[in-house]
């Protein structure tokens, strides 16, 4: 059941909007009322909240998770339960999912790879020294910000899947496609585990698609036990031997063949794009890739929390982890009959599921035609939506989003860009202060002023914009702040000595701008009879009327006057 908007988590978190569904859980933008900040709330599906064990896990893994710190993990910040909801309150990470970029542009450089991975190895390392497994690492739980840094959130949170998980088509059809072949056959999820699902990740970001694919969760499952990683350089024959060695270290079937920690990957990578490895012996594993059913165990100086309170559930899990290898055994031997029945015969009586294509950037005819050849419906109406990247009357996205494997023949809604909500800020300077900050008002940009102090000239002119900290062709939005540095223009004090100023020239000054003002004379056979030789107000300096004026005049004459000085 949704969440609406301004209802309140734990009588703190008020609910903004929906930004994300998953299979286990609602992902919410919400305002925390108590520290004035954004934050995502995590709320656990209403199937799942009712399984106490789920619950449990749930609880006790988040709040283990919320003692990680690093640059590279999404931050927890609270876990409760409010009226039947099971929550995680989270550090809200403004940026696009790693899945978003792969769809966007397919196949990433090989330095933006390493330099992605090398982060996601350091996160996941981090988690592993707290016996942190993740158990769900895909690229729609890695968000990447704008400076290329990369977040990983759901430490420790993810459920280990089953076999009733596995025809759960729309909630594990994201996951299945990292999924550890020892977790698909029901055994112990491990550290090594996590290993498996980053260079299924790695492989992705390589080629831009997944290395095993299907019409379902139980075949692509199936694909991950028995499949071997497709040969990379089918797909890109310049990619580095290096490269394809991690991958394959990473993808090993048999847990053995894998690497031993998180760190032995790191530093795999550090090195992968040094030339003198590129053409290095490709890997061999030394234990076999089949027939192997030895769980793996994290490092024996790992830190493991909550170990006691789990005791009398790990032996549970066990008796069930029996139960389900006798399961898979016999499922295993019905494969072939289940295939049939349940596969080929059913694509001869019903509509074959395909993957919605991605459709953005284009025309609305363009998209149309595009879904409609691969055999879908098109809804005759679109829906609108603001856009800072796509242009608008082009296509952003479709519900069913890109990527969703649905039925053929199922309606698609097209949402079209309406265009931008933000302003391209312009070159201001020289424009009229209050013109320019009514119209950026008016688009619900906030403007602050800042004053320049300015002599008094010709071209001096009052609210004139003489500079702004927003640079001309960068937008900006409703709540966003620009400066606007305009002139306090005040007059100064002139130079009266280089101008050669009389005694009147300054007396006339002073009068007119209301300034006390004394007077001295000192002979000077170099300067010129009654012409000023010194001031004290600096020349440019601002004028207050309260101040006092001493200048010193030229006077060369035979017999001085009665007095030296005078006051005005």
């Amino acid at each position: 059941m949704m969440i609406s908007k301004g209802q309140k988590i734990n009588d703190r978190y008020e609910i903004i909007r929906l930004i994300g569904e998953g299979g286990m859980a609602n992902v919410y933008l919400a305002y925390d009322v108590i520290l004035d900040r954004k934050v995502a709330v995590k709320v656990l599906r209403g199937d799942l909240a009712e399984d106490e064990k789920f619950v449990r896990r749930f609880q006790r893994e988040a709040i283990a998770a919320s003692s990680l710190s690093h640059p590279n993990i999404v931050e927890v910040y609270d876990v409760g339960e409010d009226d039947g909801k099971y929550f995680i309150v989270m550090e809200y990470v403004d940026g696009k999912t790693l899945k978003s970029l792969i769809k966007k542009r397919g196949a990433l450089t090989l330095p933006e790879v390493i330099d992605i991975m090398l982060q996601l190895t350091s996160a996941i390392g981090c988690a592993h020294e707290s016996y942190i497994i993740h158990r769900d690492i895909k690229p729609q739980n890695v968000i990447i910000l704008e400076d290329g840094r990369v977040k990983v959130m759901d430490f420790g949170i993810a459920a280990q899947l089953n076999s009733n998980d596995l025809t759960q088509t729309n909630s594990v059809m994201g996951t299945v496609y990292y999924l550890p072949p020892e977790q698909a056959n029901g055994n112990v999820t491990t550290a090594k585990s996590d290993i498996y699902s980053l260079g299924i990740l790695m492989y992705e970001l390589v080629v831009g698609k997944v290395p095993f694919k299907g019409d379902s969760p139980v075949e692509v499952a199936i694909k991950q036990m028995r499949e071997k990683i497709p040969d990379i350089t089918l797909a890109n024959p310049d990619i580095p031997q290096s490269i394809e060695n991690i991958i394959l270290r990473a993808c090993a079937k048999n847990p053995k063949n894998r690497y031993e920690s998180i760190e032995e990957m790191h530093k795999d990578l550090e090195t992968a794009l040094d030339s003198d490895r590129f053409n290095e012996a490709r890997v061999v594993y030394e234990y076999p890739e089949s027939n192997f059913d030895e769980p793996e165990k994290l490092p024996a100086n790992a830190k493991r929390s909550d170990r006691n309170s789990d005791k009398d559930e790990d032996k549970k899990d066990k008796r069930l982890n029996k139960m389900t290898k006798v399961l898979i055994g016999v499922a295993s031997a019905l494969v072939v009959a289940l295939l049939f029945v349940f596969i080929i015969y059913p694509k001869f009586i019903s509509k074959p599921s395909i993957e919605v294509p991605d459709v953005s950037d284009m025309s609305v005819s363009q998209a149309e035609k595009t879904l409609e050849d691969e055999g879908f419906q098109v809804a005759s109406k679109t829906k609108k939506k603001a856009s800072d990247d796509i242009k608008k009357g082009k296509v952003i996205e479709t519900d069913p989003e890109a990527g969703r494997t649905i039925k053929k023949g199922s309606k698609i809604t097209l949402i079209v860009s309406s265009g931008s909500e933000k302003l391209k800020i312009e070159d201001y300077t020289g424009e009229n202060y209050y013109e320019v900050k009514a119209k950026l008002e008016a688009a619900g940009i906030t403007v602050e002023t800042e004053t320049k102090d300015t002599i008094k000239s010709d071209s001096a002119k009052e609210n004139i914009i003489l500079s702004q900290d927003i640079e001309p062709g960068k937008k900006l939005g409703k709540g966003d702040t620009i400066i606007l540095t305009i002139p306090n223009i005040y007059e100064a004090y002139p130079d009266f000595v280089k101008e050669a100023a009389t005694e009147d020239d300054v007396r006339t000054f002073c009068a007119k701008h209301d300034i006390k003002l004394e007077v001295g004379y000192q002979s000077d056979a170099q300067k010129l009879d009654g012409t000023v030789i010194y001031q004290n107000q600096t020349a440019g300096s601002k004028i207050n009327s309260d101040s006092t004026l001493r200048v010193t005049i030229v006077s060369n004459m035979p017999s001085s006057p009665d007095s030296n000085s005078e006051d005005e």
